[in-house]
């Protein structure tokens, strides 16, 4: 099957750029074009895409909120978009709270064109769109300039210790290979837990429990 794709940003030319090679690769299926985010929510809407590539800045309804409103709709579980948020600097100001907002991760708009082939598979994968030295660069800046959130904690009570250790690791930007070096155990097993404490603190995916970690204060920033 296909995975099909939205692109959302208010320069013409560029969504022609990105449609065109995503049409031109096998497996990817552009469904629709929004010029801003009012359009972009209302085709995500009627379309279903699998993946939404959103551009931050766009007037009137800019990619955050259009983000928020689309996770926010009352999709059915399984055919909730993935929002890969398009962006000029990878430490855009609008980064920490375009996460906050669900998005999946991020693109620089002079990205490869091979690299956006692969970004829109990833997301689709259901995986998060950051190398762990991306995460753990980005996510320490904004969270160290962000209030806590007082309810964070509680969605950690649940987590046996183990859990709790692996979300710490992954807070500090590890990955799963890196995670089963560190505490002696198989790649597969950290997998395992890693799936299990996205379920429990209801983390939509890795970049998310990232910012679980650092809202609750189990992981502190630098």
């Amino acid at each position: 099957m296909s995975v099909t794709v939205l692109i959302a940003d208010d320069q013409a030319m560029v969504r022609a750029g990105f449609a065109a090679l995503l049409d031109a690769q096998e497996g990817i299926r552009v469904v629709g074009q929004a010029s801003d985010g009012a359009q972009a929510v209302s085709l995500a809407a009627r379309l279903e895409p699998d993946v939404v590539l959103m551009d931050v800045r766009m007037p009137e309804v800019d990619g955050i909120e259009a983000t928020r409103r689309i996770l926010g709709s009352g999709f059915p579980a399984a055919r909730v978009p993935r929002i890969l948020m398009l962006t000029t600097f990878d430490l855009d100001d609008y980064v920490y709270d375009a996460l906050q907002a669900g998005a999946s991760g991020f693109l620089l708009k002079d990205a490869l064109p091979e690299e956006l082939v692969q970004a829109v598979r990833v997301i689709a994968a259901g995986d998060a769109l950051l190398s762990p030295s991306v995460t753990r660069r980005m996510i320490t800046q904004f969270a160290a300039q962000k209030p806590r959130a007082s309810r964070a904690a509680g969605r950690l009570r649940d987590l046996t210790e183990r859990e709790r250790e692996v979300l710490v690791l992954i807070g500090r930007g590890l990955s799963n290979a890196e995670i089963a070096a560190t505490l002696f155990i198989a790649e597969q097993t950290v997998k395992t837990h890693v799936g299990k404490v996205l379920a429990k603190v209801g983390a939509r995916d890795r970049i998310h429990a990232v910012i679980l970690a650092y809202d609750s204060g189990l992981v502190e920033t630098a």
